[in-house]
């Protein structure tokens, strides 16, 4: 019983930290034709200035690691923007009131919130053809955010963040 609360709690933080990425993407694109990219020159990620440097890096990285280059002449685009909302509280106490008597019979619930509100991230990753000014890619990656993170900890958060939204970079064709 002692080796499983442990482990309960990390599946607990983890599963709170997660990060989940939809996608949209042009079907007919030719994906293999894109080998470089770059950034919109007047991109406004929406995020601070180091952590647009630490997101910048997480990109490079990873898109190195799939074999693309970064040019002054790229083949398509990539614009980042970001927002962060107040993600809804789940978690309330319900206290209930009630009372019977002879057929007749009443109650009140009310919902007090516990916890503190959610602050949550969403980064949008949209890769356009530099060439058709189309888009023909779309990530929304959504994690949880703490402003109060320590500069490794943003740094993993974005690592992880990033490598999560461009797992899926190039689509596998379905044709």
């Amino acid at each position: 019983m002692k080796s499983i609360i442990p482990f309960l709690l990390l599946l607990f933080l983890t599963s709170c930290s997660s990060v989940r990425v939809n996608y949209d993407y042009d079907r007919d694109t030719d994906y293999s034709k894109y080998t470089t990219y770059n950034y919109f020159s007047d991109m406004d990620t929406g995020l601070s200035e180091l952590d647009t440097r630490r997101l910048l890096r997480a990109i490079d990285s990873t898109m190195r690691g799939k074999g693309f280059l970064l040019s002054e002449e790229p083949e398509f685009l990539i614009n980042i923007l970001s927002n962060s909302f107040q993600a809804p509280r789940n978690n309330t106490v319900g206290v209930g009131i009630g009372g019977t008597g002879r057929n007749v019979g009443g109650g009140m619930t009310i919902g007090i919130p516990v916890g503190a509100a959610n602050v949550e991230r969403e980064i949008q990753f949209d890769f356009v053809d530099s060439q058709k000014d189309e888009l023909f890619w779309q990530a929304i990656a959504v994690s949880s955010l703490r402003e109060n993170s320590s500069p490794i900890e943003r740094e993993d958060k974005i690592k992880a963040l990033v490598t999560k939204t461009l797992e899926k970079y190039p689509p596998k064709s379905r044709k």
